[in-house]
């Protein structure tokens, strides 16, 4: 399937929500699976059916540091327990664009770069938004019953550990301290989240991006 032709049924599907509030869609799957690429190029398409954006991401949720590495580093149920403020979450954004929520909310508390919260400006949605938030464990179930939509984002793990190796040199400072990263916390962190919480079986759309110029897709219904 070519990528414009993925991005339009995928739109199609999340303009067609229905709803009395802003519609919430999440973007989800393991670490490097490609969610933020796939979100940020969903904007436009659902904007040209005629629906204003709202577009927002996990990493402006984070725990802080001390909180985040309290089982250490390396540990895996760190990674999935302790990573994200999803109070603040529900509270700052999944909340104000659901029923009966103000419409007015924040997109980002928390800047994991500097370790401070953000002062970020609160802002109105309009009732036909759509917001379009990605990240990891998103379809955990303290959060799934606030997705009106859920794509999840399929990729093996030894396909995504390889573009995380391009990617995340300059976050961790070489090649093997992004593996020994990923090795010992990020992807034991996330076998951990699909016993738990079987995302995957949540999902109305799965995208399998191990090949981005050869995307597949299916619904649920066809599931």
């Amino acid at each position: 399937m070519r990528r414009d032709e993925l991005l339009e049924a995928l739109a199609a599907r999340i303009a067609a929500c229905s709803c009395s509030h802003p519609a919430r869609v999440a973007v989800d799957g393991i670490d490097a699976a490609g969610k933020t690429t796939l979100a940020d190029e969903l904007v436009p398409y659902v904007q040209a059916h005629g629906r204003s954006v709202i577009r927002a991401s996990i990493d402006g949720f984070h725990r802080p540091r001390a909180e985040r590495y309290q089982r250490g580093a390396s540990s895996a149920e760190g990674y999935y327990q302790d990573s994200f403020d999803y109070p603040a979450l529900r509270e700052a954004l999944l909340l104000p664009l659901g029923p009966m929520g103000s419409g007015r909310y924040r997109r980002a508390v928390f800047d994991f770069r500097t370790d401070r919260p953000l002062d970020a400006a609160e802002e109105t949605a309009p009732v036909d938004a759509v917001l379009i938030m990605d990240g990891v464990f998103l379809l955990r179930p303290e959060l799934d019953a606030f997705w009106d939509y859920r794509i999840w984002v399929e990729t093996p793990f030894e396909v995504a550990l390889e573009r995380a190796k391009q990617r995340d040199v300059a976050l961790f400072g070489s090649v093997e301290a992004v593996e020994a990263r990923y090795q010992t916390r990020y992807i034991p962190g996330q076998r951990l989240y699909f016993e738990m919480a079987q995302p995957r079986e949540r999902a109305d759309a799965i995208v399998r991006n191990e090949n981005p110029a050869h995307l597949l897709l299916a619904f649920r219904a066809a599931m």
